[in-house]
């Protein structure tokens, strides 16, 4: 079970697939198809990719919530996904801050307990997922809603989307807590026809949704999120935008606001039987890379500062000898 203060990442991560390889493309025209067929043939690939044992990437994670930002490095590894905060507010981390960050991962790397917890964690919310996904067909009524072009970090290149709206069936009997969120629900997806992929899902929360079985609380009704994916090369697919917009109460008691926004971007494969001590140092030397390459930017743009300056001092020392002597020269 998800802790309340996740819950809400919790409940996305269970209502969008990633991380997917790609099937052969049907033949057949899919706008000839009902709205909720083409829910369920882009549903059933969405799946069948989670089957599989995918590609691992290593991409960049821009978070932005109302109190600050972090830019962290992020890589897939056969134990768990990794994570590496670089930034804070646009600006790189202190000595203490990036010890303190490595000092984190090291903790999962030296206690194998924490590193089954973690990766218990994740393979629980990929379980979610595919019950959520293979609930979609059945739990909305949809109905199309026009199209609109794919572009970058949404759809595949080029690609026409078809926008589906959807809102809760009254006749869908949800088979456990899981998918209960989903009767309480409405809004939109996109679907990439062409490629049988779910491009966006925008859903809106019509009613009070309880988590940890109405104990530890609930999510209030308006709470919102949008969540974006992509073909990132090869027909290989990832998530690249998240928002969150929740309230609710934990306890009954404590608020709970969760208002955040992730731009996933700047994925490259890596290997596929990379375990998680490996991944880390592989974030460490993507950092450390960067770092070298910003400071060698900025130190350029220093320079030319310097250089331009310099030259409007000649520039203007060249000047006064001429002025004086036209001067003299009357």
């Amino acid at each position: 079970m998800c802790a309340a203060p996740q819950y809400a990442m919790c409940l996305v991560a269970a209502l969008f697939c990633a991380l997917c390889t790609p099937r052969a493309l049907a033949a057949d025209d899919s706008a000839k198809l009902p709205p909720a067929e083409i829910v369920r043939r882009a549903v059933h690939n969405e799946i069948s990719c989670n089957q599989g044992p995918g590609l691992h990437f290593m991409f960049k994670d821009e978070k932005k919530t109302p109190q600050l930002s972090q830019t962290k490095l992020m890589v897939e590894t056969n134990d768990a996904t990794a994570g590496l905060l670089v930034m804070e507010n646009g600006h790189p981390l202190t000595p203490q801050q990036r010890h303190d960050e490595e000092a984190r991962l090291a903790a999962y790397v030296q206690s194998p307990q924490e590193l089954r917890k973690k990766k218990k964690q994740e393979k629980e919310d990929a379980e979610h997922t595919l019950r959520i996904l293979a609930a979609l067909p059945d739990a909305f009524l949809y109905e199309p809603d026009g199209t609109e072009q794919s572009r970058e970090g949404l759809g595949g290149p080029g690609d026409e989307l078809l926008r589906l709206k959807f809102r809760p069936n009254p006749n869908y009997n949800p088979p456990s807590h899981v998918e209960q969120v989903l009767t309480g629900m409405r809004g939109d997806l996109l679907i990439d026809s062409a490629q049988d992929r779910i491009a966006e899902i925008n859903g809106t929360l019509l009613k009070e949704v309880a988590f940890g079985w109405g104990i530890l609380g609930h999510l209030d009704p308006g709470g919102r999120f949008v969540v974006q994916q992509a073909d990132v090369g090869n027909h290989q697919w990832e998530v690249t935008h998240m928002e969150l917009s929740f309230t609710g109460k934990v306890l009954f008691v404590k608020k709970l606001a969760i208002h955040s926004s992730d731009t996933f971007s700047d994925f490259h494969s890596v290997p596929s039987n990379l375990t998680f001590a490996q991944g880390v140092e592989l974030l460490k030397k993507e950092a450390a890379e960067n770092s070298s390459a910003a400071r060698a930017v900025e130190a350029g743009r220093q320079s030319g500062k310097l250089s331009g300056g310099a030259q409007n001092q000649n520039r203007a020392q060249a000047k006064v000898p001429a002025t004086s002597t036209l001067c003299c020269d009357r």
